[in-house]
């Protein structure tokens, strides 16, 4: 490994102002993030509470086979269940005129318990943004936003009920974590969008989008900066058994919804796997097509680089210094921000796959051209051409200290990371309108209940 700069302190290069974060109430107060005995509050198990009914989409092809015999049925009918759910994205049992009549009631009553009951829809003006508000079997509140783009359609979708990283700036992390969502209740976000899609509930064109530097902006889905194929090419890289012919699905999956998905592992990749199985067994889409988001569980970075599964990997850093992200990201106390960008270039180096540093910039707390000359040294002593960052522009939110950088000051820190050699394309800022960030729509409505 080359030499890095742990151990170098950051040098101030100008003499703007340093913001802290702080954890903001309604009432207009602060605080500092919750501790316990001195550190940051994280929880990675949760409580231990009941998870939903087992669903088709829980069990891998051999155990839908064995549920189907138990009922005294032929091992044959999982495949025909199967292929409603995952191509058809159906569990109307009228629609189901290839199993009995007389056990179609009772195998989707075995097969397919209801997990998403829509509370609350939000649509961008043109149409090509969707955010749903899912209720869970328990009354927990999710959330999941669906975006068309020119290329693709992706789905931002939820992994746990809350968070546990406890991170001050996100509203999903001040929830605290309820509980870890089953395999299923995953898998069903995005069942449930190409449902929406089917209907010509999603507008069929994207409009242009712009980052804040009139630049054209990254993508959500395109995270490493790899352009994928359009949704007309998508069954060259999806895999066997494509979608029907001129059906419109979702072509690309994002774990940057509510919740820490490597704090949910095992769920996680058993998702995963749905996602990536061949039809009818899954849904059959492209790895490459999938980003699993973290903010920087190592040990969970570490076993990811060993599945069989060459998934997109993006670490959400949002500072280089241990200083500022020992507050920005409580997790950081665990395993630093070196650590954290040593494990992403593990990924790399295991899998091929070129990783991404998403950063939320910040006005006054991280976005200060410093910290993107240490970004661009901490990642260039690693190696080039490994990694893409993604500034990600907040939300501008008056009056607070979580609010989006200047558009002068976004662009002198992409320019000083692009001068350093490091691939940098600003993010889209889809769902400003709608309550976009993770967390907001679940927050305003359990306030109102």
């Amino acid at each position: 490994m080359a030499e890095k700069s742990a151990t170098t302190a950051p040098q101030r290069t100008s003499s703007r102002k340093q913001v802290r974060p702080v954890v903001e109430h309604e009432d207009g107060s602060t605080s500092r993030t919750p501790t316990r005995g001195g550190r940051p509050l994280l929880d990675f198990r949760g409580p231990r509470v009941s998870q939903p009914p087992q669903h088709l989409a829980d069990m891998s092809m051999d155990e839908r086979v064995a549920a189907v015999k138990e009922m005294g049925l032929p091992g044959f009918r999982a495949k025909q269940l199967s292929t409603h759910y995952f191509v058809h994205c159906t569990t109307d049992p009228e629609r189901m005129t290839d199993l009995p009549k007389d056990r179609r009631g009772e195998l989707v009553e075995r097969f397919f318990p209801p997990l998403l009951t829509e509370v609350h829809r939000l649509r961008t003006g043109n149409g090509d943004t969707i955010k749903f508000l899912w209720r869970l079997f328990d009354g927990s509140l999710v959330e999941s936003v669906l975006m068309r783009y020119r290329n693709r359609i992706t789905l931002c979708v939820s992994s746990q009920c809350g968070c546990g990283m406890n991170c001050p700036f996100c509203a999903t992390g001040q929830q605290g974590l309820t509980r870890n969502m089953s395999a299923a209740e995953i898998v069903e976000q995005v069942v449930r969008a190409n449902q929406v899609i089917a209907a010509g509930e999603l507008a069929p064109t994207a409009g242009t989008d712009e980052n804040m530097l009139g630049e054209v902006a990254a993508e959500v889905g395109d995270e490493s900066g790899e352009a994928d194929a359009s949704p007309a090419d998508a069954s060259a890289v999806a895999g066997p058994a494509p979608a029907p012919v001129g059906a419109e699905r979702v072509t690309n999956i994002v774990f940057m919804g509510m919740g820490e998905p490597l704090a949910n592992y095992k769920r996680v990749m058993n998702a995963v796997r749905r996602f990536t199985e061949p039809q009818p067994a899954g849904l059959g889409m492209s790895a490459r097509r999938i980003t699993i988001s973290t903010v920087g569980l190592v040990p969970g970075i570490n076993k990811l680089a060993m599945e069989d599964i060459p998934v997109t990997f993006a670490l959400s850093l949002h500072a280089p210094d241990d200083g500022l992200r020992n507050e920005m990201i409580p997790v950081n106390t665990r395993w630093n921000a070196d650590e954290a960008i040593d494990a992403a270039y593990a990924y790399f180096e295991r899998t091929g796959r070129r990783v991404s540093i998403e950063y939320a910039l910040i006005k006054d707390m991280n976005d200060h051209a410093w910290r993107a000359a240490l970004l661009a040294k901490k990642l260039n002593a690693r190696g080039r051409g490994w990694v893409h960052v993604n500034p990600i522009p907040l939300n501008p939110t008056p009056g607070s200290v979580w609010t989006a950088s200047e558009p002068e000051v976004a662009g002198e820190f992409v320019r000083v990371l692009r001068d350093a050699g490091v691939p940098t394309t600003i993010r889209d800022t889809r769902g400003k309108d709608i309550d976009g960030a993770c967390g907001q729509l679940a927050t305003s409505v359990a306030e109102t209940e």
